[in-house]
């Protein structure tokens, strides 16, 4: 099949013209949606979809054929990349740096198709005129994913007493659905504090959570400790650590969407019911759900009041992400049911790991 040309509106109130070639690959094998139809999604979506993505850096979920295929994630913009489209240098936790698409108009995000994209990665801070501002998240964002034996229906259960729990901290949550078994949370934040500090607030959110519901969630980080719970993961907000955008596709049989949804038909919803062939209707014949965000920005100011006030009582800082450079008052990072000592930490040099390896000389 030649390539096709797929016509996206401009935020000038122009028409931009995309080529997609291999149109006729099949992304979503069971369903049959080639690479044109999620195409032609992107565009079908793309204003909502720029509302929640709209300069911000993006990771792309990339599936050179197919979902069945291999993967892999895009931090560096694709080779090719138009004069049209723009990028940021962001710096990661390893202190590398290099640049990241923005997408700012619909075209890109169909070039990004082009390139073989499925899901959407965006960062939680916004290209501003301030340089802080990439260090600087303007978004709140938690994921709630359920454990073997609890499913979307637990997920939408712990949503909403979160819900409750946020209004108590000042913060306004909106909630969409992951696009597979869990609910994600979003709140629009004042963008004063950078990502350890936002990581804490989350952390603080989770325990008061956890607290009211012990027997449905959990902050547990080592998955043998979670039981039949649903799972906070906190470590969303760190630094690099990215959800999948609203209106973007999963790579899942289905083709689901990441859906925004209001409060009140959370309940009445499956995750089953949002996908690349019936979104775009939705879209066309209800209101953003979200409509208010922008304009529900909050802080972070009762959270972080009560992360100070759980260190005061004793409750120690959580596990980071397994590639992050151990970080102050971090616990060990080994599993528990594999300690052989109180202080294993099986990080070279420590006092657990050279416990466990006699052969190797102290440090200092």
């Amino acid at each position: 099949m030649p390539d096709a040309q797929v016509e996206c509106p401009t935020p000038d109130g122009r028409v931009r013209a995309v080529r997609v070639s291999s149109p006729d690959r099949v992304i979503w094998p069971d369903e049959g949606i080639t690479k044109l139809d999620l195409a032609h999604f992107v565009r079908d979506v793309g204003e909502r979809l720029l509302g929640r993505i709209a300069a911000r850096p993006v990771t792309l979920q990339r599936f050179p054929t197919g979902i069945a295929g291999e993967e892999f994630y895009s931090k560096n913009p694709p080779k090719g990349l138009p004069d049209w489209v723009r990028t940021v240098t962001m710096t990661y936790p390893s202190g590398r740096r290099h640049p990241q698409l923005v997408v700012d108009e619909v075209a890109t995000a169909v070039w990004a198709v082009q390139m073989n994209t499925v899901t959407f990665h965006p960062w939680p801070v916004r290209v501003a005129d301030n340089a802080d501002a990439l260090d600087r998240p303007d978004e709140v964002r938690i994921d709630l994913d359920p454990q073997p034996g609890r499913g979307f229906a637990d997920a939408v259960e712990a949503a909403l007493a979160l819900r409750e729990v946020l209004a108590e901290a000042g913060l306004t949550g909106f909630a969409k659905t992951s696009g597979n078994r869990g609910v994600h949370v979003y709140c629009p934040i004042a963008p004063e504090r950078e990502f350890l500090d936002v990581r804490h607030g989350v952390i603080a959110i989770a325990r008061e959570l956890e607290r009211r519901l012990p027997d449905l969630v959990t902050t547990a980080w080592w998955k043998e400790e979670r039981g039949e719970r649903v799972f906070v993961d906190y470590n969303q907000a760190c630094r690099d650590r990215t959800i999948a955008a609203a209106y973007s596709p999963r790579p899942l049989p289905g083709a689901p969407v990441s859906m925004p949804v209001s409060w009140a038909e959370l309940r009445s919803v499956e995750p089953r019911d949002f996908t690349v062939h019936t979104a775009p209707g939705i879209v066309a014949a209800q209101e953003d759900p979200w409509a208010a965000y922008d304009s529900s920005v909050g802080d972070l100011a009762t959270a972080m009041h009560w992360w100070e006030r759980d260190l005061a009582d004793g409750l120690p800082e959580l596990a980071f992400p397994p590639d992050y450079p151990k970080m102050p008052g971090e616990p060990p990072r080994v599993q528990p049911s594999k300690k052989r000592y109180a202080d294993e930490d099986y990080e070279p040099g420590g006092a657990g790991y050279l416990r466990a390896h006699p052969e190797l000389p102290p440090r200092g």
